[in-house]
């Protein structure tokens, strides 16, 4: 495969891409439903919600269970509160991420964090799980104006960055991220072991796919060092 010569930088999406959050995301849904005295949902049917924000993905559940609108509120309140409990257990780093961002460091990649799980969560869960120290920009729901898949987040990159859009390559798991990249005219590698609603990858044509997430050395030059299995 012919390497990215023109990449100065790279931006993530996280839930799917850098971790696996859906045990966490999950626990806090039900418990959720449980204070409600509603019916509960499967961690197989969060994981088709995820991926617009906690608003969207509590809304999704609501017309799951038949809960009134009147609930919203609460529900978001109770969510927070519990997500917040659980965010650390039910949180883990996909297999390769640490090492393959080791490289991308090493090698001089800016690198920014673009998600629509709330900001106020970011800080802690990162420092957990040892990731914060590989981004110069992260942009979390209520960061930025409009969320993934509008464009405005991965502008803001490039505008931090000082980058044209075919100096930056985004990388992510859904739709959602494969739109927002494309929206603002960025190459895009979607990744096969996310969430996505239960769709293929593939269905929104990234510029490239990968099943793993170490793959992404084989587009850049990267001589400092390998990946380790």
């Amino acid at each position: 495969m012919n390497k990215i010569t023109d990449i100065q930088a790279i931006a993530f999406d996280l839930d799917g891409t850098l971790v696996d959050s859906l045990p966490g995301l999950s626990l806090a849904i039900q418990r959720m439903l449980t204070d409600l005295s509603l019916p509960t949902v499967s961690a197989e049917q969060v994981k088709n919600w995820i991926g617009n924000g906690v608003d969207i993905m509590i809304k999704r559940t609501f017309n799951c269970v038949g809960a009134p609108d009147s609930l919203f509120e609460q529900a978001k309140l109770l969510f927070n509160r519990h997500y917040d409990q659980v965010i650390n257990d039910g949180t883990k780093v996909f297999p390769n991420v640490i090492s393959t961002l080791e490289i991308l460091k090493k090698n001089n990649y800016p690198m920014a964090l673009v998600t629509n799980k709330p900001a106020q969560f970011l800080p802690a869960l990162l420092k957990e799980l040892k990731l914060d120290s590989y981004f110069s920009l992260i942009l979390g729901g209520g960061d930025v104006v409009k969320l993934k898949p509008h464009p405005t987040p991965l502008y803001q990159v490039m505008a931090t960055f000082g980058l044209y859009h075919d100096q930056l390559l985004f990388i992510g798991d859904s739709k959602n991220d494969i739109s927002a990249a494309k929206n603002a005219q960025c190459l895009t590698v979607g990744l096969t072991y996310g969430y996505n609603y239960g769709e293929s990858i593939a269905t929104s044509e990234p510029d490239y796919i990968f099943d793993h997430f170490e793959q992404i050395l084989t587009l850049l030059p990267c001589p400092k060092a390998e990946p380790k299995k």
